[in-house]
């Protein structure tokens, strides 16, 4: 982070929270974190919500960045990124196409598989689905879930084929897109990313995530005090930097920028697997990217302003 900026280099800044996704209750309690943390750092700031104002109103607010504290569709899906830079606004995160890719499971999958990086087996499920076909290919357990959805809306452990159609049905409701993933059976780990000035992207010490049962859902992420996160994780060094470095290898192969928190599976054997890449990390009292980063040495507010000094265009200009 530039330690040289000033809050009152910034300009107005708008910071993009609430939005018309399924994680509309989760991205108010993030960007009203994030709004916070920067009225306390005196940065000129105001609370925006696209579901209630149209963006073309950033522009009559004379807004010079945009932090973007929007999840789901229409907030990392490169849809707001694309309106963002017809705006000629500077914005906090990923672009236009690595966001779209990272929001897409199935697609962010294709990426890392062409790159040689490790990730479950997975399929779309079409219909007329062959849930035989599916067992087959995948095995038993498998996790089914929405193709572009996010903090585990839709997701169900199948344990026996029975129980596919209505996993799916579960997910549709939240996407038409659905995929079955081959089901890693151990531990889960997150890692977060941030990118420097220079754009080295740093790994974040890991953090594992004990869920009850392991259930690591919608109510044990954001709203019970039963999930234990342990940051740094305890495993060995050289586990942890080869986590981190599939980590960075991911950002780097769908091609984020700003932030990012990568996830992972591990059975204690074989080699971790990435399962998938967030571009619009949750920043909540529960959020896992904060966590990490103040085990690295970086409070809440300081990883806010230096997450908006990388705030840019990345289509044709810079900020």
């Amino acid at each position: 982070m530039n330690l040289d900026i000033r809050p009152q280099d910034y300009g107005r800044v708008a910071v993009l929270f609430g939005g018309e996704s399924a994680e509309r209750e989760i991205s108010m309690r993030s960007g009203q974190g994030v709004l916070a943390a920067m009225q306390r750092c005196r940065v000129n700031v105001v609370g925006f919500d696209p579901a209630q104002r149209p963006l073309q109103a950033l522009q009559d607010e004379s807004v010079a960045r945009v932090f973007i504290a929007l999840h789901g569709r229409y907030g990392e899906d490169g849809t707001v990124q694309g309106a963002l830079e017809l705006l000629k606004i500077p914005y906090t995160g990923s672009g236009v196409m690595a966001s779209s890719l990272a929001m897409d499971k199935a697609m962010a999958k294709r990426v890392w598989r062409s790159s040689d990086l490790p990730t479950p087996d997975f399929m779309l499920l079409r219909d007329p689905i062959d849930p035989a076909a599916v067992a087959q290919r995948l095995g038993l357990p498998i996790a089914v879930k929405p193709v572009m959805e996010g903090s585990s809306l839709g997701f169900t452990r199948v344990n026996r084929i029975e129980e596919l159609p209505s996993a799916v049905a579960q997910a549709r409701q939240y996407d038409q897109m659905v995929m079955a993933e081959q089901f890693v059976t151990g531990r889960e780990f997150t890692c977060a990313l941030l990118q420097d000035d220079s754009g080295h992207t740093q790994a974040l010490p890991l953090i594992e995530i004990v869920a009850p049962e392991g259930r690591y859902d919608y109510q044990n992420k954001y709203f019970g005090d039963s999930t234990q996160y342990l940051c740094p994780a305890p495993v060995e060094p050289a586990i942890a930097a080869h986590m981190q470095a599939l980590s960075v290898a991911a950002f780097d192969a769908i091609g984020c920028s700003g932030w990012a928190r990568a996830d992972l599976m591990w059975d204690g054997t074989s080699s971790p697997m990435l399962l998938e890449i967030n571009t619009s990390p949750g920043m909540t009292d529960h959020s896992l990217v904060p966590m990490a980063a103040r085990a690295a040495g970086l409070d809440y507010d300081a990883l806010v302003l230096r997450i908006l000094s990388q705030a840019s265009l990345k289509v044709g200009r810079s900020s």
